[in-house]
Formats: structure tokens, C-alpha cells, sequence
């Protein structure tokens, strides 16, 4: 069949990575199917939007690009986490074609093959039509986002995920360690490992052993990010719940197994707040955790999110958020100021916090965290790193440390260029710093 004759579907992906992997997923059945996957709504014969739902800021974005969508093109099917609140799209919205919720990937199928129907000799040919083994990517070709798991088993009260996407549901460990092999295989160079609840790996699973290449491997996060790390690509754990058994994986990371980072939302320090949010309250073994973690891996990265203005935080139980910013030294850390989600347990809450001390405890936050974060990235001055290139400029390189995570952390900022290619690991002398990016130059 000629590429004039083959249908075409346009995409639009919203929301977290784990969203991302769903597009992903969606975007290679598509892609097997016979779709052609183009970049506007002019060349479109059918558009797909992925959505956001979890605040209120997402659901308006979301709702917005189905608007668009609809007045560009007319013809949208609408899936993801605000599919699940089938009503908030088709009040605003009634012309849409379909709305499936997160992970219904055969739905969203159903529903572009009933409005694009694609024709029996346009089926996936192997030979025509290259669908590559680790399947379509969004992301640059070096580095990857791995999700382990779906849904959710805790109930804090400012989320509504688990409504959404449900319970925790790990997949077969064979399968994610496959899936892992041919990403490294295909030339990924960075595994970002993710979930919505990473540490809780293989619970629902009762850690039942898998096989991967003929071998026994226990369904649980460590024995995960330990099959990971042989596959000689950076490993990144993403979205730790800080389970005891987290304790484990520090020796890998001081083992130089997989990456010296940990991204655990603790989200508050205030222990009468994080029981509000139904969050672990123990600061102190908090505090004492990461010190023995650092002590056994002291390049240990540690990045997190945090709520500010949530209802009742007092101004004193907001200074002992910043105190334990400090005395924790998170090296990265996100600040949302709280906003009220529909069906949220923590919406019912009394004392909600004006939304102008909220405001100003976000910037007094994130100006805490910046000094915390120069001070943090002022010990690599000096040192010999090994970093990923992600960009080359027309006078410098653009590369993360292991410390760097894509599109949320800092980079390395290496001036002048040479011969270096995106997905290069080169070695680099770091000479300054700042708050947020290293300054280095190449060895």
C-alpha cells in the first residue's frame, strides 16, 4: 500500500513519566497496527490525547489541549488519568468521539480502529513497517523510563491515585527485566526506573520468583535494581516510598551497581501534618536513615517533593519543614504549594491555608533549598566525573552527572565543544558550581 493511502493518527502526551511509558505503549500498538504517528493536526485523520488529572492546574491543561484538539481537528479520543473522571471531559467537551481511562490501551485501540479504521492489507508488515524491538520511545535515544509497577496501595488524603490506576499491580519481573535488555541492547545508555510506588515492587506478587535468561530472580525491588545493574546501563530508582527495606539498596549504590540517587517524596517534616496526609511520621528515624545511608554511599543523592499550605500547617510546623531540609541536606527538592483535588480525603480537612502565605511559603522554601543545594553541589569542585551527554551547542555540551536526573535535576555544563555525541559517557573536570548546574570541562 502506498504511504499516501496509510492512515494517520496524531498524539498529544500530558501529565509524569509514568504517563509518558502509557503514551509510549499506545504509540507502538499504533505503530504495529499500520498507523503512520505524525507531528500535526493537519496530517491527522484521528487525534489521541493522553491526559493529566491528578491537580487541578493538570485538569486544566488537559482539558485545554482536548479543546484544541477539537477546534484544530474535530475528531479526538481521549484516554488517561482524566479519563477516569469521564464527566469533567464530556461536560466540557461533548464531542469527543471516546474517553478510556489510564493503562486502556485495547480501548483506545477499539476506539481508533472504529474511527480510523485501518484495512487488512495495511496491517503491520515486519519487513516495511520498522517497529523497533524496545518499541516506540519519546524520550532521547540514550535513557528510558522503565515503570515496574501500576496503581497504588496507600491512601494519602491529598491523592487520588489509587482511584484512578488502581492497586498496586507489578509486573512479572521477566518481563521487565526483557524489556530492560532491549532497551540497553537498542543503545539506552540510563534506566529511570518507575512507578507509583517503586519500593513496593513485587508486594502483590508475594515476591514470587520470575526467570529471566534461564536464572531464578525474586520479584522485589532489590533483587530488581540488582538484575538491572548487571546490564551495565546507569540504573535510576524514581517514586521510593522510604519502606525499611529500602536500607538494602544503599550497598548497591555504594557498590557502584546502580546510581547513588533516591527520589523519596517525603513530602512534609511536621509529624502532626504527615499524619494528616497519612504519611510515615518518624522524623528522627528519617534523619537517622539518611545518615547511615550517606555514611555508607557519600555520594548519595537524595531527591524529593514536599507540600507547602496544606490544611492546618501552621507557620511553626512550616519552619520545621525548612529545619529538616537542612539538617537532611536534599539535595533536589520540588515544592507544590497544596491544592485541593476532587475526591480527596485532606479536601475535608479544617484551617485551610490562605493562598498568599502559601505562596510566600513556597518562595521562602525554594530559596532554602537553593542555598541547601549549592552547598551540596560545591563538594564535586574540583573532582573528576563521569557524565551523560544529552545536548551539544554551538559552544558547549549539556551532560548530567549521576546525580542529574532528565528534566528535573541540573546538568553539566561543559564549555566549548568537540566530537561529543548525545548518549557519550565522557570524563570531566568540574571547576565551579552553582545552586543548580555544575561547570566542568572535558578530560
Amino acid at each position: 500500500m502506498s504511504s499516501s493511502n496509510r492512515k494517520s493518527v496524531g498524539f498529544v502526551s500530558l501529565g509524569c513519566p509514568k504517563a509518558l511509558v502509557d503514551s509510549e505503549r499506545i504509540l507502538t500498538q499504533l505503530k504495529i497496527d499500520g498507523y503512520d504517528i505524525v507531528p500535526s493536526y493537519e496530517g491527522a485523520e484521528l487525534v489521541v490525547v493522553n491526559t493529566c488529572g491528578f491537580i487541578d492546574s493538570a485538569i486544566e491543561e488537559s482539558l485545554d489541549a482536548i479543546g484544541e484538539a477539537l477546534q484544530e481537528h474535530g475528531k479526538v479520543v481521549v484516554t488517561g488519568c482524566l479519563g477516569a473522571r469521564r464527566e469533567i471531559i464530556e461536560q466540557a467537551h461533548p464531542s469527543v468521539l471516546a474517553v478510556t481511562g489510564p493503562q486502556a490501551y485495547e480501548e483506545v485501540m477499539q476506539a481508533v480502529h472504529q474511527y480510523v479504521p485501518a484495512p487488512q492489507m495495511q496491517r503491520h508488515d515486519p519487513f516495511i513497517d520498522l517497529v523497533p524491538a524496545q518499541g516506540v520511545k519519546l524520550t532521547p535515544k540514550h535513557y528510558a523510563y522503565l515503570k515496574i509497577s501500576e496503581g497504588c496501595n496507600h491512601n494519602c488524603s491529598f491523592c487520588i491515585i489509587p482511584s484512578m490506576r488502581g492497586k498496586l499491580r507489578s509486573r512479572d519481573v521477566g518481563d521487565v527485566l526483557g524489556e530492560a535488555e532491549r532497551l540497553v541492547d537498542s543503545g539506552v545508555k540510563e534506566l529511570l526506573v518507575i512507578s507509583q510506588d517503586t519500593s513496593a515492587y513485587g508486594v502483590d506478587l508475594k515476591y514470587r520468583t520470575g526467570f529471566w535468561g534461564g536464572r531464578p530472580v525474586k520479584a522485589s525491588m532489590l533483587e530488581l535494581a540488582r538484575a538491572l545493574g548487571s546490564l551495565g546501563a546507569w540504573v535510576r530508582l524514581h517514586y521510593v516510598y522510604p519502606y525499611p527495606h529500602v536500607d538494602e539498596i544503599i550497598p548497591l549504590m555504594a557498590d557502584g551497581l546502580i546510581l547513588p540517587y533516591l527520589d523519596i517524596p517525603f513530602q512534609h517534616a511536621s509529624p502532626r501534618i504527615l499524619k494528616l496526609m497519612r504519611r510515615p511520621a518518624a522524623r528522627e528515624k528519617v534523619l537517622a536513615r539518611i545518615r547511615s545511608w550517606r555514611e555508607q554511599c557519600p555520594d548519595l543523592t537524595l531527591r524529593s517533593t514536599f507540600i507547602v499550605g496544606f490544611p492546618g500547617e501552621t507557620n511553626e510546623e512550616f519552619v520545621e519543614l525548612l529545619d529538616f531540609l537542612e539538617e537532611a541536606e536534599i539535595d533536589r527538592a520540588g515544592c507544590f504549594i497544596y491544592s485541593p483535588v476532587a475526591g480527596a480525603a485532606a479536601n475535608d480537612l479544617p484551617d485551610h491555608v490562605p493562598a498568599d502565605i502559601a505562596r510566600d511559603r513556597e518562595e521562602t522554601f525554594m530559596e532554602v533549598q537553593a542555598a541547601v543545594s549549592a552547598r551540596r553541589l560545591a563538594r564535586f569542585v574540583g573532582r573528576e566525573l563521569e557524565v551523560l551527554v544529552d545536548d551539544v551547542e554551538d559552544n558547549q555540551i549539556l551532560a548530567r552527572s549521576q546525580a542529574d536526573a532528565p528534566e528535573i535535576d541540573g546538568q553539566v555544563i561543559i564549555a566549548g565543544r568537540d566530537d561529543s555525541q548525545p548518549g557519550e559517557l565522557i570524563r570531566v573536570r568540574v571547576e565551579a558550581s552553582d545552586e543548580h548546574d555544575l561547570f566542568a570541562r572535558r578530560l
